[in-house]
């Protein structure tokens, strides 16, 4: 007799194995590929950061426009190549994610909003005078699972922690997690949401406090 709920545990397991290897490596690819076109079309053509410097967040907005266009066209370059492989991917996804941020801030995001209705207008690919900055934030959504879980087993880094002999994770989603994401997340979303970014990292310091005292 067949067992429904074995059968659907045994599904569950092949597809979570699988998917450690491709679900990864499928953002990886298009990610890689995004960014190291952004990076080669900054490489070949001409710094026009110092036209929107002034939109800048802080404290990219306090960096020459010459080493800020450099720093954008070799991460951008150098995390696509990783992202591809594999490599420090947590490293590149984090650094590439901020670097989206920036772009959004400067570039994609409206220039003068009131409220969350006006500010949806500019969830669009095609720029209409209310911001564009849909593209860009499919990409942060996409970077988050390579930040938070890594490149999957198809990569160098899964290839070194193989070869070092290094002890598998074991998943922790306690308070201090929670504080440590919320604290480090919160100054990147400030640079869109002041609020918002303000109060996440508000809330990211309450849990080390919370455990500086229980000491």
């Amino acid at each position: 007799m067949f067992d429904s709920n074995n059968g659907l545990t045994s599904l569950r397991n092949r597809l979570e194995g699988i998917g450690a290897w491709i679900a990864p490596l499928g953002l990886r690819l298009i990610l890689a590929w995004e960014f190291y076109e952004a990076g080669r079309e900054k490489l070949h053509g001409e710094n026009w950061f110092g036209q929107i410097m002034g939109a800048f967040p802080f404290p990219f907005d306090r960096i020459p426009a010459d080493l800020s266009w450099t720093m954008a066209t070799w991460f951008e370059l150098i995390g696509g190549i990783a992202l591809l492989v594999g490599l420090c991917t947590r490293f590149f996804a984090a650094s590439l994610f901020v670097l989206t941020v920036v772009a959004i801030a400067a570039v994609h995001w409206p220039s003068d909003w009131m409220g969350l209705a006006q500010l949806a207008q500019g969830y669009a690919i095609s720029d209409a005078g209310a911001g564009n900055y849909k593209l860009p934030l499919i990409f942060l959504v996409m970077l988050v699972p390579l930040i938070f879980n890594g490149a999957g087993r198809l990569s160098v880094d899964a290839l070194v922690a193989r070869l070092a002999a290094m002890p598998s994770p074991r998943p922790q989603g306690d308070a201090l997690g929670w504080g440590l994401v919320l604290l480090v997340s919160g100054p990147v979303v400030a640079m869109l949401l002041p609020l918002p970014g303000a109060l996440m990292a508000a809330a990211g310091v309450l849990p080390l406090l919370g455990r500086r005292w229980l000491r």
